[in-house]
């Protein structure tokens, strides 16, 4: 007995000591970007002028993972990624289709991986990219060897945001917000900025394609809220027109149009007019809503399902916002439907 109790002890104490040294060697290659990081431009062909229009789509993708007939374990289900690699490609050849008929001058889009487990380590940002016709801008959120949770685990993850567009971009910056959760559990929350110069004048189009932090108790948002104020304010005061969307992750004064059935579950917190600079407003629609709560495979109808309006964008007042519009796709290929914006430079 007692020999037996010395090769117990020795095998868990063998497995303690991988354990440490996994968890060293992961620690030692976390993801650490610094808090403005250049990027490459893409060479675009369009230009804009004072006068002109132009249509934006911002789309958060889910990865072509998170589709109408699946669920995710942090929302309640119990999935951590999709059963097969078919169905990926399905919901990137359904996403494709929605982009190209969009026919947007510029696509934000969140959650596009680059080389992950969860989505069988496929480019998507290449895909989009062919199926679009233009090169995107990429800036990483979520950069991880081996993310050991839940079990199975989710593995290896690169993914982050994409810009599309065909403009003529002058220069592109990832520039970072504060981290709501520490390794293993964080992403790197960011803003993806893109400049476009404006022909005649000194001034500039700025774009900001951003994600904020779903999943922290409100504090996270609100100080990456923060950020991008201030980064509103100095792009307006330089007279700049400025465009920032994405996924709020948290939903909009006025948009009571879908009940929370389940208290229980994931509810977003909300933001109004005074959470924005002056001169700035909110261009959003609740015509359909731009998410739905994973808890479980959609059900096929609003009225019934936890859905909510948490995708949008917020405009300078030197850009006439013509239309802002969800479109209704039922979340046949991820758990957001994308929200299209036409405005006009004057």
């Amino acid at each position: 007995m007692k020999k037996f109790g010395k090769i117990l002890g020795g095998i868990i104490l063998g497995i303690v000591l991988i354990l440490l040294v996994a968890v060293a060697i992961l620690t030692a290659l976390e993801y650490r970007p610094d808090q403005i990081e250049t990027l490459n431009t893409t060479s675009g062909k369009q230009s804009i002028s004072t006068g002109d229009s132009m249509t934006i789509l911002t789309y958060n993708t889910g990865y072509a993972g998170l589709s109408k007939d699946e669920d995710f374990f942090m929302d309640g289900g119990s999935k951590v990624m999709p059963e097969t690699k078919d169905l990926v490609k399905h919901n990137m050849k359904g996403i494709a289709s929605i982009l190209n008929d969009a026919d947007a001058d510029v696509c934000f889009l969140q959650e596009v991986d680059i080389d992950s487990k969860r989505s069988y380590h496929i480019n998507e940002k290449a895909y989009y990219e062919k199926a679009l016709g233009v090169d995107g801008i990429f800036a990483c959120n979520f950069k991880c060897v081996y993310v050991p949770y839940p079990l199975p685990t989710i593995g290896k993850v690169e993914s982050g945001l994409v810009t599309y567009s065909d403009y003529k971009v002058s220069e592109a910056s990832r520039i970072a917000l504060p981290e709501s959760f520490k390794w293993p559990v964080k992403t790197c929350n960011l803003m993806l900025e893109t400049r476009i110069p404006i022909k005649g004048s000194d001034k500039e189009l700025v774009l900001i394609n951003f994600h904020l932090e779903a999943y922290d108790s409100g504090e996270g948002k609100i100080a990456q809220r923060k950020v991008l104020v201030k980064k509103l304010k100095e792009e307006y005061e330089k007279g700049n027109y400025v465009i920032a969307g994405g996924d709020f992750n948290q939903t909009f004064d006025g948009m009571d149009t879908y009940p929370i059935h389940d208290k229980d579950s994931w509810v977003p917190g909300k933001v109004g007019k005074e959470d924005i600079p002056e001169g700035f407003s909110y261009a959003v629609s609740d015509n359909v809503p731009t998410c739905r709560l994973l808890n479980g495979p959609y059900s096929g109808n609003y009225d019934d399902s936890q859905v909510y309006v948490l995708d949008g964008f917020i405009v300078s007042d030197n850009l006439k916002i013509d239309q802002v519009e969800n479109i209704d796709t039922q979340f046949e290929y991820t758990d957001h439907q994308p929200v299209k914006l036409n405005v006009t430079l004057k």
